[in-house]
This record gives structure tokens, sequence and C-alpha cells, in this order.
């Protein structure tokens, strides 16, 4: 618009001037060699800028002429720098899609046409890379680290590269270099950040994000998170070892990130081991409002050690009523109600949990049943049912389930990429494996408490069986002495002894089939009446003998079956009976 009001601005001029001229038209004369000429100014105007014009026009045909090498030969650098960059372009084009052929040829023509531009010498590294040549890559990227205007683009490709081959030290050289040269580079900055936490130097880390915002290389916002991280990871480090330093790092992580749970647990955790309960609880409450995490549950129900069930299930009630729309707060608290013995609030905690359940709700439950009803078969039921349920958000960085928190990913060494979600294709989570712990120490426990029971009801049956035999002992007279002794006793008080022959067939026992050789039965002892007057001979003799009357009943007397080398009734009664086969009978007892 403002070029228009010019434009007409300076015709309006121009048409001016000649309107003046046209009005005043004078006269001009020229003599000259005896020439005079006559002409009206504008007329001679006129002649002038003609002459002028062809003048000026000559003059740029003989400037033509005399600057035509030095013009064809730009043209012709031109004309090939024109077909480089089109050959830069498309090799580029080509990388991206994956067309190694493509590549190669565009490498080509790239290197003849525009051999020391700096996106050649990156074409050929790349081209490199996808024919699988790291040693042409990485003397390209080398190449392109002696050029100044290139170098830190050729870092990174040595970085990178050395990253690919495995070798850390090299990779973190290489970034402690360009972060050197210039500390605003992100890469550069979270490859030394990523080296120095996985040395465990968090100082040093730090150290390094203190350049790097020094340097306006990153916002507030973030640097604030990383500091926090950075700054948690080393409390958590120190957490054993120098709890006063780890307790003031945590302390100001959370200053910075009051939501990050790692932070505010172990701020939690040294707070309460120090005494300052209140604080504490502040701290776990605040972050288990913005982000419920069943570790700042523990911390909060053990924030004093030594507290009872009771007590800790008091704590966790408080901290539900900071998020009570949350599943994690009714985990939490039916874990405390299961532990305070108060199952009754446990099943109403869990019941609305209960349509769709995860697998630690399953456990809750399988636990639930095996410490209020003693029931193991259900308790197994819902251990069985926490295969199939929904997974429990676990921490997990780049696909890596862990079950802690870490500053760094363990695969890709990203600063702050652990996330407390559900891992996808997971079967199950550490903390899964934690609560089927108690689920198992539930079930033992009622096992030993079922054993203890079947121990205690056999003492306590041994015992009555015993007092029982005792009652039976103490009633009863004394038992019989045994046929051998009580015949021995009778001998011995000068009873007669008749020996009596044993069937050679019991009515209970079958007959011998025939062939065979008749078993030989055993000697039975006989007890027969005594004769008139045995027990006053018996009582005298004891008198005689010096020994007091007893009161006992008349001996009875034995008559012992015959020996092997008796010849028994059927025997010669004229034969004289042999007193040494007597005496070995009267052995025999």
């Amino acid at each position: 618009m403002i070029r228009l009001v010019l434009l007409l601005i300076l015709l309006a001029a121009a048409a001016f001037g000649v309107s003046w001229l046209a009005d005043r038209p004078g006269e001009i004369a020229v003599v000259w060699e005896g020439w005079r000429v006559e002409t009206t100014v504008p007329v001679a105007l006129a002649v002038i800028a003609v002459v002028s014009g062809v003048l000026l026009l000559l003059w740029r045909l003989l400037s033509l002429l005399v600057r035509s090498p030095k013009l064809i030969a730009a043209f012709s650098r031109r004309r090939k720098r024109e077909k480089g960059w089109q050959a830069v372009s498309r090799g580029l084009l080509a990388v991206g899609i994956g067309d190694n052929a493509a590549v190669r040829q565009a490498r080509h023509d790239a290197a003849r046409l525009l051999p020391h531009e700096p996106l050649t010498h990156l074409l050929t590294a790349q081209a490199a890379q996808l024919d699988g040549k790291p040693e042409v890559a990485i003397a390209a990227f080398r190449a392109m680290v002696d050029d100044p205007s290139t170098r830190l683009l050729g870092l990174r490709g040595l970085h990178m590269e050395a990253r690919k081959a495995g070798d850390k030290a090299a990779a973190y050289a290489i970034a402690e270099e360009a972060a050197s040269a210039a500390p605003t580079l992100g890469w550069a900055a979270d490859a030394v950040i990523e080296a120095r936490c996985a040395a465990g130097d968090y100082a040093g880390a730090r150290a390094v994000l203190e350049r790097q915002m020094a340097q306006k290389g990153i916002d507030k916002a973030q640097y604030k998170r990383r500091r926090a991280v950075l700054l948690a990871a080393e409390a958590i480090a120190l957490e054993q070892t120098d709890p006063l330093v780890a307790r003031e790092k945590a302390v100001e992580a959370v200053r910075l990130a009051p939501t990050l749970v790692p932070a505010a647990a172990c701020a939690g955790r040294l707070l309460g081991a120090a005494g300052e309960l209140r604080k504490a609880a502040k701290i776990v409450e605040t972050a288990f409002a913005a982000n419920p995490h069943p570790e700042l549950a523990d911390v909060e129900a053990y924030l004093r050690p030594g507290d009872a069930a009771l007590d800790r299930l008091k704590r966790i009630r408080t901290l539900a009523n900071r998020a009570p729309s949350q599943r994690e707060s009714a985990i939490a608290l039916a874990r405390a109600a299961i532990d305070a013995q108060e199952f009754r609030q446990a099943r109403l905690v869990l019941e609305p949990l209960l349509d769709d359940p995860s697998q630690r709700v399953c456990l809750l439950m399988a636990e639930l049943e095996a410490a209020e009803h003693a029931d193991i078969g259900k308790a197994r039921e819902w251990t069985a049912r926490a295969v199939r349920a929904n997974r429990d958000p676990a921490w997990i960085a780049d696909g890596v389930v862990s079950d802690r928190w870490a500053p760094v990913s363990p695969v890709s060494g990203r600063l702050d990429a652990f996330v407390w979600e559900v891992p996808p294709g997971v079967s199950a989570t550490p903390i899964l494996e934690h609560e089927a712990e108690r689920v198992k120490a539930a079930i033992a426990a009622v096992r030993a408490s079922e054993e203890a029971k079947v121990a205690e009801k056999k003492i306590a049956e041994q015992k009555l069986a015993e007092k029982k035999l005792a009652e039976l002992k103490a009633a009863e007279p004394k038992p019989a002495e045994s046929a051998p002794a009580a015949a021995a006793e009778a001998v011995a008080a000068g009873a007669p002894v008749v020996v009596v022959e044993a069937p050679a067939a019991v009515a209970s026992n079958p007959p011998e089939p025939k062939g065979t050789e008749p078993k030989a039965t055993e000697p039975v002892p006989v007890i027969l009446a005594p004769p008139a007057g045995n027990g006053a001979d018996a009582r005298g003799r004891a008198r005689q003998n010096g020994k007091p009357e007893t009161g006992k009943k008349a001996d009875a007397i034995v008559a012992l079956p015959p020996l092997p080398d008796d010849p028994g009734p059927e025997a010669d009664a004229t034969e004289e009976p042999d007193p040494s086969s007597k005496s070995r009978r009267l052995m025999g007892l």
C-alpha cells in the first residue's frame, strides 16, 4: 500500500514537471564547428535522455563481454552446487524411507558435486550406517569434528556410534566434550547425567544440570523436576549410611516436587525416625492426595515404629480421607484393618471393589478368609482368581517393570523415566508377589494353628487315657502271676505237681492236611485245684520259717505238659522214672 502511494506521488510529480516545462518551452541554440542547432528546452532534455540511455546500454554490453568468462564459471559452479544440494536432499529422503540403493547413488553424486559440504559427510555417514559399515561412518563423523562448523554434529554421531558398540566410557567422554563446548545441548547434558547417575555421582549430575540451567538450556519447571529427582535418588542412596544428609536432601526434593512419590516416601521415613511425626505425615498425605501409592501408605502406617495395629489403622484412615475415591485408599485401609483384626471393616471396604477385582484385591480377600475364618479353601479360591484378575500398577520405564523406583531408565538412560502405571503384557508385578507372601503367611498361620490344636487334642486324649488307666489299675486286684512263676512257688511250698499232656488238636484250629507232619504243640500248663489241707500245711511251714501269715488263698497246683524227652502216659508203667528227668522238668520251669 505504501509503495503504491509513493508510485502515485512520483507519477504526479513527473506529470507536474512535464506540464511545467510545456508551459515554458524556451529556446536553446548550440554552435559547434560551424554548426548551429536551435531547439526548445523539452526537446533538448529528451535528446539528452535518449543519448544517455544508449550510452548506458553500450557500457553494459561492453562490461558483459569483459566479464563473460567469470560469469560463465560462476554459472557453472552455481549449477553444480544446485545439483549437489538436490543429491543431498534426495539422499536424506532416501535415508528416511530406508532405500539403500537410492542413498548410495545420492551419496555418490553429492560426494562428486559437493565434496566438502558438511551435509555430504552426514549423508556419507548415514549411508554407511544403513549398509552396516560403522568404520566408514566413524571416519565421516571424525571428518565433521575437524570442521568447526560441524564439530558438534560430528560429536553427536561419534557418541551414537560408541553407544551402539557398547563402549560406555567412550560415549561418556564424547558427551562430556560436547557438554563442555555447548552446555545448552540437551543430548550431551542428558548423556552426562545418565553416566554420572549410573556411577552414583548424583552431585556431579546436579552440577551439569545447574550449568545447563545457567545457560538457559532448560526451562525452570523442568529444572525443578529434574533436580528433585536427583535429590531423591541421592537421599535414597544415603538413607542407611548418612540419615541426616539424606533427610536434608529428601526434604529439599519434596519442596521442589511435592508430588514426587519416592521423595515423599523417603522424607516421611527419615522424618518419622527423627520424631517429626507431624511434618512427616503432612508430606506423605500431600503426596498421597496427588498420587496414591502403596509405598506412601506403608510409610504412613509405620511412621512411628512400635505402634500397635489399631494405631496404624487410625493413621491409614486419615490418609485414606485425603483420597477417598481412589482404589489405593481402599486397599491400604483393608490391609490395615486385616492387620488390626477388624475383619468386618475390611470386608466393607473391599466389597465395592469385588465387581472388578484386581490381583491385589483378590489376594487381600484370600488373606481375609484365612485370617478371619481359617478357611484355606476359600483362600486358595481367591488366590486362583488373582491369576486371571486385572493387573495392578507398577514402576515401569521403557518396557522394564521394576519393584523399586530409579532416577534413570535402565534401557535408555533417560532421567525421570519411571512412571506408576499398569504394565502391558505382564502376568504379575513385584508388588503382587509381596501380597502373595502375605497370603502364604496367613495360610501357614492357619495350618500352624490347626496343627497346634490337633497336638493339644492328642495330648489331652493321652492324658485322659493315662488317667483312666491309672484309675482302672487302682480299682482292679493285683493281677495273677504267670503260670511258670506260680508253679515254681507251688513247688517251693511243697505242693504236688501233676503233669497233664496237652490235647493233640484244638477245635479252633483246622485239621492238618494229609501227608504232612503234625506240628509240635507248645506245652500248656494246667492249674488244678489243690488237695485238702495243702493251704494249712503251707501256712504251718510258713510259721515254722518265721514268716507271718498273709491270709492268701491256697496255692493252686500247676500241672506241666510233657517235655520232649518225656515218654508220656503210654510208656511202660513198670519202668522206673529217671530222677534226672524230673529234675529237668522242674528246671524247665
